[in-house]
């Protein structure tokens, strides 16, 4: 599928991503100012980042730490048989099967196994089913490590609020129709 979908910044920018079919991606200028976030202090880029891109689709947000970030290492997850097959194709073609990790497995379900090894999550569920964000959100910040940084896109006008009781909000932005919420585990 042709795709205006591309890496932004880091080792591999302006490499163009597979989509696979029915996807809604994340808009490019989106991912930037999200990203601009994250390196504007939020994270600390001392540490090893270990990402989970739940919920992958392409396996943009995941694919974008893996170029901009040489400590990084990305587990992809998604239900969906072609959705990890498009990461795959894109982990491939950039060459970085090797920091990555794709499992065809329930994002929820995953929880238990991958939860307390992650220092970094991309939260994308599907815009037609907001509650499964919450859901995974309650389930995740039972496991999660302290100081742990969750961005959790959601649809505007379906909005969810976190737990503040487990959560501290950094930052509350729309852009279009997307919603990002950035938080740290307390």
């Amino acid at each position: 599928m042709d795709s205006k979908l591309q890496i932004i910044s880091g080792q591999f920018r302006g490499r163009k991503l597979k989509l696979p079919p029915n996807a809604r991606p994340t808009q490019n200028r989106a991912r930037i100012a999200l990203f601009n976030m994250l390196d504007a202090g939020i994270l600390d880029w001392q540490e090893k980042l270990v990402v989970w891109d739940a919920f992958a689709g392409s396996g943009a947000f995941g694919l974008e730490c893996l170029s901009r970030y040489a400590n990084a290492s990305v587990l992809f997850t998604d239900v969906a048989p072609t959705s990890i097959k498009t990461v795959r194709d894109n982990l491939a073609m950039l060459g970085v099967d090797a920091r990555a990790t794709t499992q065809q497995v329930d994002a929820i379900g995953a929880i238990a196994k991958c939860g307390a090894n992650v220092n970094l999550v991309f939260l994308d569920p599907p815009y037609a089913n907001a509650e499964l964000g919450n859901a995974w959100v309650r389930k995740f910040e039972k496991v999660a490590q302290c100081g742990t940084v969750l961005i959790w896109e959601q649809e505007v006008g379906h909005a969810i609020s976190p737990n503040t009781d487990e959560w501290t909000v950094l930052r509350d932005k729309t852009y279009g129709r997307a919603r990002f919420l950035i938080l740290r585990k307390i």
